[in-house]
């Protein structure tokens, strides 16, 4: 094991000072066993898990190449414009798909972030976040149904929180401490971010308020697929 990542430290080593670019042909398996000395199953383990961890892609009869992991998003860890606005302002090619609308089991954290009681239905509200056509987080909002009593009628047709929010009369945003974590993708979200087991997820949990009359109008946990930004905090 411990060959096997002396050969992963040192290609990602290259990888990241530009000694290979983005496309560049590496070293066959068995001339990357002869280098390190190692056994061939060696090196295919190595590229294996570099393929998993998303720098390299191999094509059948070709080789294993370098891949382009050149979409470094900013992501900015505020509350006052909405993801889409954001992504906008930078130029990128911004889509969300609502992918469920469903109201939760009572769960005792959520409830009392979002101060209802027991007998309130609370709506699970789940996006897709694209950029440049390729899923790059999941976005998780609890809705409690006292504050938008539409929830469960038009809550499978919302790509944007914020937009409804603004459809609802709520224009001043601030959100609370955020909580931030690392977390490995389950099976149901490798298959949304099309990621790999070894990728980690930036968990992010917080609560949005209207900020003139401090209603909490969701919790919110956003997964963002940990290899594809650059954090401004």
């Amino acid at each position: 094991m411990s060959e096997e990542m002396d050969i992963m430290d040192h290609l990602i080593s290259f990888i990241q000072t530009g000694k290979y670019e983005p496309g560049d042909k590496l070293p066959s398996e068995n001339e990357l066993a002869d280098a390190f000395k190692v056994p061939r199953i060696t090196a295919r383990k190595a590229y294996e898990r570099l393929q998993e961890l998303g720098y390299i892609y191999s094509k059948q009869g070709k080789g294993s190449f370098v891949h382009d992991r050149n979409l470094r998003i900013p992501l900015m860890l505020s509350a006052d414009k909405s993801f889409s606005e954001k992504m906008a302002e930078l130029g990128y090619e911004y889509q969300s798909k609502n992918i469920c609308c469903e109201p939760i089991e009572f769960n005792n954290n959520i409830y009392e972030s979002l101060g209802v009681g027991e007998e309130i239905r609370v709506f699970k509200i789940g996006r897709l976040r694209f950029i440049d056509r390729k899923p790059i987080a999941i976005h998780i909002s609890y809705i409690p149904e006292t504050v938008f009593p539409d929830i469960e009628h038009v809550g499978n047709e919302i790509t944007s929180i914020f937009q409804y929010f603004h459809s609802h009369g709520y224009h001043n945003f601030q959100s609370s401490d955020t909580t931030m974590r690392l977390a490995l993708p389950n099976k149901y979200e490798r298959g949304l971010l099309a990621c790999s087991s070894l990728v980690p997820l930036l968990v992010l949990e917080s609560e949005c308020q209207d900020g003139d009359t401090g209603i909490t109008l969701e919790v919110c946990r956003t997964m963002y697929c940990g290899d594809m930004y650059t954090y401004s905090i």
